[in-house]
């Protein structure tokens, strides 16, 4: 599979790392000073793992040019409706997702099914710690925000993850639900960027086999439906 990669900082190396072990070919690489062009783009699957600026500004031209895309993007949630659309007006497959690590997609399962356990009982109350390192720009992360989203769904109540920016953590997320008589907290933590990478490339793959809008999140359900069996 022929992938080109839109923003090449500690991100994008992981990825070319995680594609070259997969045995497919990069054909472009361009970071976030650089605007993609046709030539490039053309009959390849594109990666983007920029920043949210860039992305408002390419995401037509990956829409218009590239087979399909894998999105690892996070911080345009405001025009989420507008980039689905143009995709879908040039029928052009979009995977997305605030967090490609497999591992961290098994936490959004742990966090739904204790949620919806604890939200039956009176008395627990939950919240959301995330740590980065500090150069990442979006606070809250986006796996906060769709951690914040099952919260929502499951105790019916908005909760704001805090969150810290120091050194170079790589990325933890914690959920926890106090209560007057315990606490019990989930966490997940990334050592590495392989783990997005790698997610980031299996998504790339999953493209030849679907089409439209997808979250990555659900297209890892059939999988671990299969599991659970």
């Amino acid at each position: 599979m022929e992938l080109t990669l839109i923003g090449y900082g500690k991100m994008g190396l992981s990825v070319h790392d995680a594609a070259l072990k997969r045995h497919h070919q990069i054909t472009g690489k361009f970071d976030t000073k650089s605007t993609p062009h046709n030539s490039s783009l053309q009959n390849t699957v594109c990666i983007d793992f920029t920043n949210a600026q860039a992305f408002r500004a390419n995401y037509k031209l990956i829409a218009e040019q590239c087979k399909a895309a894998v999105i690892g993007t996070t911080g345009w949630e405001e025009i989420r409706e507008e980039v689905f659309d143009y995709f879908g007006k040039h029928q052009k497959t979009l995977i997305y997702s605030s967090n490609f690590s497999i591992g961290a997609n098994i936490y959004f399962k742990i966090i739904n099914l204790a949620s919806k356990l604890l939200a039956g009982f009176e008395g627990y109350d939950p919240y959301i710690l995330e740590m980065h390192h500090r150069e990442k720009k979006d606070q809250p992360s986006g796996t906060a925000k769709a951690l914040a989203d099952i919260l929502q769904k499951t105790f019916n109540k908005q909760v704001q993850p805090s969150s810290v920016r120091s050194g170079w953590i790589k990325g933890v997320h914690e959920v926890s639900y106090e209560s007057m008589i315990d606490k019990i907290s989930i966490r997940h933590e990334a050592y590495t960027r392989d783990g997005f990478a790698v997610g980031a490339i299996l998504a790339a793959e999953w493209t030849g086999n679907v089409n439209g809008i997808w979250n990555f999140q659900d297209l890892l359900a059939t999988k671990f439906q299969e599991l659970l069996k």
